[in-house]
């Protein structure tokens, strides 16, 4: 049912038939339409601009892999979203290095944090200096989280999927994806909650 749903299922199938789909101009544009998505998961999840360079870096290698053997048991981007929850966990988990994040970085193809897409629908420097400030309040108590809370954070509240979808990333079941926001919440506590109930994650 879920594949049948998928928006990409129509571009992706026509990817795979292409004899030479890995220089075509589907699998070009199947880059652009998920480059940013990809780096700002792994930014997130990571904390820093560069390792998600390297995690969206290793995502797309993956999936530039792999994509033929995809078959549509879940939807595409899904199954992406998990290929770079993956590559930032084991990224991490390999001791990526400890360089601090620029809250107002993005990648060379003009990828936008959270900070970016705030400050866009403000005016005034005084409102602009409170998303600075928002920012950096958002990304200090997410790095606090363990890599599996601050993943669900990340899909759940800064790509804004449903329960459902976050569920389907993870392979997981609805009723574990809001036991591990529940936790999420307790272990953020104030500081992560106030901005979720101001909905900036929308």
């Amino acid at each position: 049912m879920v594949a049948t749903l998928d928006p990409d299922r129509e571009l992706v199938a026509a990817i795979q038939a292409e004899p030479a789909w890995k220089g075509s101009d589907g699998f070009r544009l199947l880059y652009s339409k998920y480059k940013d998505k990809v780096y700002n998961i792994s930014y997130r999840i990571t904390g820093n601009p560069a390792d998600a360079l390297d995690a969206s870096q290793e995502t797309f290698s993956i999936l530039f892999k792999k994509i033929g053997e995809f078959r549509f048991d879940s939807k595409f981007s899904s199954w992406l979203y998990r290929i770079a929850v993956n590559s930032s966990i084991d990224l991490m988990r390999r001791g990526a290095s400890k360089r601090l994040a620029s809250l107002d970085a993005t990648t060379d193809g003009g990828s936008a944090t959270l900070v970016d897409r705030i400050e866009s629908k403000l005016s005034s420097p005084e409102e602009r200096a409170g998303a600075s400030e928002l920012e950096d309040e958002v990304q200090r108590a997410i790095k606090q989280l363990s890599p599996k809370l601050r993943t669900i954070v990340t899909l759940r509240y800064v790509e804004g999927l449903s329960y459902e979808e976050v569920g389907e990333v993870l392979r997981c079941s609805i009723g574990t994806v809001k036991s591990r926001l529940s936790r999420a919440h307790a272990a953020l506590q104030k500081d992560l909650s106030r901005v979720l109930d101001r909905h900036y994650f929308q």
